[in-house]
């Protein structure tokens, strides 16, 4: 699974040229979006739910959260009208990250509001992960697939832009695999994450994202 994911031809694109591709692609009649996401532990500058998370707030973070419900529901319609159907599987190490907790609160109102989102024990993959982790992607149908690539401090720095159909195909074909092993986002949410006390948001942050 993903075998031909780390020798697959791309376009390295800097963060503002793949936001503004992935935003012309997006338009463009693609069918699907789907989003693999693995990572632990990453920074969100500039969200307010996560600059209250990481100041130690963790009743505003909550709340601010909340306030993005619109905003989710939104892009959800302009999916809709596009004929663009979304799906992201989130991966969770154990113990549970502090910015993973925080993450998930804030899936779950995408979830709330038609999100299509499972998330998957990294424990039920350390067979497919012996040599790698599974990719950190966005696939945008069969036309373009973006690997989201990090500076030397972990920062988010741009994207690795992939056109191979047969490469797409491929990695679309381990996403669904892995989708199906995925369980529904509440009742994993409800088990684990919900009984979870206040995260320690010192140390958490090591890499920058990109909005929620």
């Amino acid at each position: 699974m993903f075998d031909s994911f780390p020798g697959g031809a791309s376009e390295r694109l800097d963060r503002p040229t793949y936001h503004a591709d992935l935003g012309r692609v997006y338009t463009s009649g693609i069918g699907f979006l789907n989003k693999l996401e693995r990572g632990q532990h990453f920074a969100e500058r500039g969200f307010p739910s996560w600059e209250a998370f990481v100041s130690g707030d963790w009743e505003r973070a909550l709340s601010l959260a909340e306030e993005r419900r619109e905003d989710y529901a939104q892009e959800l319609r302009q999916a809709s009208r596009l004929g663009v159907t979304h799906r992201r599987l989130r991966v969770v190490e154990f113990p549970v990250t502090p910015y993973v907790q925080w993450e998930l609160h804030v899936l779950r109102v995408r979830v709330d509001v038609g999100d299509d989102i499972k998330v998957l024990d990294a424990r039920e993959i350390s067979n497919i992960e012996r040599t790698r982790p599974v990719p950190e992607v966005v696939i945008l149908g069969d036309v373009v697939m973006y690997e989201v690539v990090y500076d030397k401090d972990g920062n988010a720095d741009g994207a690795n832009r992939c056109t191979d159909g047969s490469l797409i195909r491929e990695t679309n074909a381990g996403f669904d695999a892995l989708y199906e092993r995925g369980e529904g986002f509440y009742d994993f949410f409800d088990r684990e994450i919900v009984t979870l006390a206040p995260p320690q948001a010192s140390g958490a942050p090591t890499g920058l994202r990109g909005s929620r």
